[in-house]
């Protein structure tokens, strides 16, 4: 009787044990979609209004000369973190497409800011001005896909507005940006 009681302890005790070094799964990071609304002051002079996809959030300007931001918006001109606006390793490719069916950043392609007078985002390609109503209106169909400024990650974004903060006096004082992106924290290039 004790042998039986002593080999289902053994049994017991070697079950536990291989079950215990059994794989866990790994957990692997899936994309994060938001949208967001950037205040960007009415200025086409002064200091940029930086953005982190990762953090999901503005940087302040005293971080502008870190990795801590991927791009930068100034009026209605952007910037990313990349040779000439920054340190960063981050490039942009801006693709005619639906959002949603973007499911993967591609691997080579992206375009840099190599000068100050030479950005990867041209100004006015991405949206259209009514001068009568003095409106930004982003274009339909143009996607960003970013590679974020530490060189690994990958971001798809679409501008889904540009209004202007309530204002009492002559000009407004902020405009503010609304858009989406999708963020992929993990080392893989995909959306979905």
């Amino acid at each position: 009787m004790k042998t039986i009681s002593t080999l289902t302890s053994l049994s017991i005790l070697s079950c536990l044990f291989f079950l215990s070094c059994t794989k866990q799964p790994i957990s692997v990071p899936q994309p994060v979609t938001r949208v967001q609304v950037l205040s960007v002051p009415f200025s086409t002079r002064g200091a940029y209004t930086f953005f982190s996809f990762k953090d999901s959030t503005s940087v302040t300007p005293l971080d502008s000369n870190s990795t801590k931001w991927d791009f930068a918006i100034r009026f209605t001109r952007i910037i990313v973190n990349s040779q000439a606006s920054g340190p960063g390793n981050a490039g942009v490719i801006m693709q005619d497409g639906i959002f949603n069916s973007i499911l993967t950043a591609p691997a080579t392609g992206y375009s840099h800011d190599t000068t100050s007078t030479s950005l990867a985002i041209k100004d006015g390609s991405w949206y259209d001005y009514n001068p009568r109503t003095h409106a930004f209106i982003p274009k339909a169909g143009k996607v960003f896909i970013f590679r974020t400024a530490n060189g690994t990650n990958y971001a798809k974004m679409q501008f889904l507005g540009v209004d202007y903060a309530p204002f009492t006096g002559p000009v407004p004082s902020t405009l503010l940006y609304k858009f989406e992106y999708t963020y992929q924290p993990g080392a893989g290039n995909s959306f979905q």
